[in-house]
Parts: structure tokens; sequence; C-alpha cells
């Protein structure tokens, strides 16, 4: 008798036990300090970059998700700009999202540069071909500056084009269903095409800085490259993890 009911009270306690597993709650990851092991206690994994820290209650180590935030550069391939940040990104272990002009594909040996932006990891989008605010343009000439882009950028690295950024912020949706690509605006403008003072550009933009946010910078003045890696350094250091637009908007 006295072992059916131990054995009835570990059945229970195990139905609990799993009930308590099973149960909604906070998204967060715990790992066992002992085995290394990790578990998410509840919630779905979102695939993003965690930090760990020690459970004040449980005495396990608790993994956060470190919040992103993703660079853009617009206006490029810049033959003596783009390069050296390229060198800066790689450095820091940095991906970012760099939307080219067309023409400027074509100039010197900026292909190349392409080709580095593929290779290390970078997305590549689309800023038309000429610069132009496609609103002002008919439909014809909108979609022939975004399709002769999309055919330079897929002929160097080999694969679809699939976001694109618009002049001036101004888009056309009608031209979505017409040429399949994503437009991507911004949430963080320091305008920089504006002032070669690197101290403002990285204010504005370490000051207004939030998690999920996409910042507006071009990678052909000096002043915005130094004031990119600058940006990077500060955003790091309290914990953003830079990514990829693809990455950000599908989060």
């Amino acid at each position: 008798m006295k072992t059916r009911y131990l054995m009835q009270g570990l059945g229970l306690a195990y139905v609990l036990l799993l009930l308590g597993i099973c149960l909604p709650g906070e998204n967060i990851i715990y790992r066992n300090t002992e085995t290394c092991e990790s578990e998410q206690v509840s919630g779905q994994s979102t695939g993003a970059s965690v930090e760990s820290g020690m459970d004040a209650d449980t005495g396990t180590e608790k993994i956060k998700e470190k919040p992103m935030i993703a660079l853009t550069f617009d206006d490029g391939p810049n033959e003596t700009c783009t390069p050296r940040l390229l060198d800066g990104l790689k450095e820091r272990g940095v991906h970012a999202t760099f939307f080219l002009i067309g023409k400027n594909i074509e100039q010197g040996n900026n292909a190349e540069i392409v080709k580095r932006l593929q290779e290390e990891g970078h997305l590549i989008g689309n800023h038309t071909y000429n610069h132009v605010e496609i609103t002002r343009v008919s439909d014809e000439v909108a979609f022939e500056e975004l399709e002769k882009t999309n055919q330079l950028i897929t002929s160097i690295t080999g694969k679809p084009v699939e976001y694109m950024r618009p002049p001036f912020g101004v888009w056309q949706k009608e031209l979505e269903q017409k040429i399949h690509i994503i437009p991507v605006m911004w949430n963080i403008d320091p305008l920089d095409w504006a002032t070669e003072n690197e101290d403002e550009i990285v204010n504005k933009v370490v000051t207004d800085a939030e998690e999920n946010d996409i910042i507006l910078l071009h990678d052909c003045y000096e002043s915005s490259v130094n004031a990119a890696l600058r940006i990077i350094d500060l955003l790091q250091a309290e914990g953003y993890e830079f990514v990829t637009v693809d990455r950000l908007m599908l989060n």
C-alpha cells in the first residue's frame, strides 16, 4: 500500500514538473552551469544573439537576447570610402546593408567592391541607377532605374536583389507588384551628407538609438565612415548587435 502511494506521489510530482516546463512565460533561456547545456524555458527562439548573466533566484545562468540595430549605407560604392569602411566593419565583426547606385557600380573597379560586399556577408540593395526620385518619373522610367541596377548587382553576386532604398524616401507602392522588391526606410537620419562634423553625426545617432532601429548613413564621405565606426564602438559597448536589415525586418 505504501509503495502504491509512493508511486502515485512520484507520478503527480512528475506531471507537475512537466506542466511547469510547458507553461508560457518569459522568453528566457537558462543554461545549467554544471553541464553547460541550454534550454529555453518558454516561448520560441528568435535566433537573436544572446548575452548571459546569473539569475539570483535560481542560481542558474540566464541568457538574454541582445537588442538588434541595423546600419545602412546609401549612394555607394565609393572607391575610396567603401573599402575603408569595410575594413572597419570586418575588424569589428559587423555586417551592414548597402544600397548601391547603378552608375557607381560601373565606375572604375567598383564591381570588385560589390564582390567584396557579398563575400564578407553584407546585404546588398538597390538605390536606383541614377539616384532619381522615382515619383517624379514615369512608371516605365522608374522600373528601368530599378531593373537595370538589379541586373548589375546580380551579374556580380549571382544572387537576386530583394531590397531597395528609394532615394529621398519616396516610393511608388504600385512598383512592388511589378518588380517584387521590398522598400527599406529608416528611423534615424543624422543628415551626414550635410555636415563633416563627425561628433554631430555620432551624437545624433547614439542619443536616439533604440532597439530595432535602422540608421541611415552614406559610404561616400570620409566623415561618415569615421562616424559609423565610432557609432559601432559606442553601441556595441551598450550591448547592441548590428545586423543586416533583412534579419531585423524578419525578427
